[in-house]
């Protein structure tokens, strides 16, 4: 009888395993009506497909930093600074490859300095990575002189191309999902990770090194941010100083319309896969149906509202049929 009761899909269960693509399904029949002869288009769902990806790749890290229970609001500046870093050394005649290994590395450098300053200060890494925000976006317009820089090398826009009519970035996506679903779900750091988000106190007595899990955290958030920024910078061909700006609350909103607890140690990466691609879809087929960028952005705040409400409504009644 318990095996039985085990396997049983309750509302709850069934919500955790298929609720982001539950919604995107639906939003995809709703846009395939109100548009059916651009929406399904081979061309448009390409172009959802690289539209999606700037936000899943942020989205990525930012998920470690709230699986921690925390959150990471210098994503944005983080791409935008990498990316500048990147261009900057390709006008300088450095090669492609090196350059973008670098502009990946400065992300990684300023994870660190993110996950440091959370250790060091013992402050909540919202207050942190606000000032670093700031911080970050500063030195990117001081550095660029607040100007875009232009005349990147055609090797490096290339990363932004199409391969067969899809989109290269998106590929990446794809790689970059798979790697995160074989780490969390096999390796012991993400297991220590889960479990700092759930219950700091208990994670620590448990012999997890919390502090050092925290600065990993964050060194992959702002690694993923780096990426994005590369990618951003690329498929725009130069870089802007100011790109990025509010990135972070799509980042967020990805995550948690993926089914990212924003009480931490709970996710998966396909989920933010999904809230990612949800995302852009939403951008996307607005955008098809001449709705203003302003209402866009209400569209997007009313659908976070909407999955944070709904986790507790799945986690108050998933509570109710346990007790029964």
């Amino acid at each position: 009888m318990e095996s039985v009761k085990k396997n049983k899909l309750t509302f709850g269960t069934y919500w955790e395993r298929f609720g982001t693509l539950s919604i995107l399904v639906l939003i995809l029949i709703g846009f395939s009506i109100a548009s059916p002869s651009n929406f399904l288009k081979p061309a448009n769902i390409a172009q959802i497909g690289m539209q999606s990806t700037i936000y899943t790749v942020l989205a990525f890290g930012e998920f470690f930093a709230i699986l921690l229970a925390g959150i990471d609001l210098s994503v944005g500046s983080v791409a935008a600074f990498c990316g500048a870093v990147c261009a900057k050394l390709l006008l300088a005649g450095c090669p492609v490859p090196l350059a973008v290994v670098i502009g990946i590395l400065t992300g990684l450098v300023m994870g660190a300095v993110n996950g440091t300053l959370i250790n060091l200060l013992q402050l909540h890494p919202f207050v942190v990575t606000l000032g670093t925000n700031t911080i970050f976006r500063g030195i990117a317009l001081v550095m660029c002189n607040g100007k875009p820089v232009f005349g990147l090398p055609l090797g490096f826009k290339s990363i932004a191309l199409y391969l067969w009519g899809f989109p290269i970035p998106f590929l990446i996506v794809l790689v970059m999902a798979a790697i995160l679903i074989w780490f969390t779900k096999y390796t012991v750091a993400a297991r220590n990770m889960y479990a700092l988000g759930g219950n700091k106190q208990s994670a620590w007595y448990s012999g997890i090194n919390t502090k050092k899990f925290t600065l990993f955290a964050h060194i992959l958030s702002s690694t993923f941010a780096g990426m994005a920024g590369i990618i951003m910078t690329a498929r725009v061909g130069a870089a802007e100083p100011t790109a990025g700006d509010g990135y972070e609350t799509y980042a967020i909103a990805a995550c948690i319309i993926g089914g990212t607890s924003f009480f931490g140690g709970k996710g998966k990466p396909f989920g933010v896969l999904l809230g990612g691609i949800l995302i852009g879809m939403i951008f996307n087929g607005l955008s098809i149906l001449n709705v203003s960028s302003f209402y866009q952005k209400i569209a997007l705040g009313v659908l976070i509202i909407f999955a944070l409400a709904l986790e507790k409504i799945v986690s108050n009644i998933s509570a109710r049929t346990e007790q029964k």
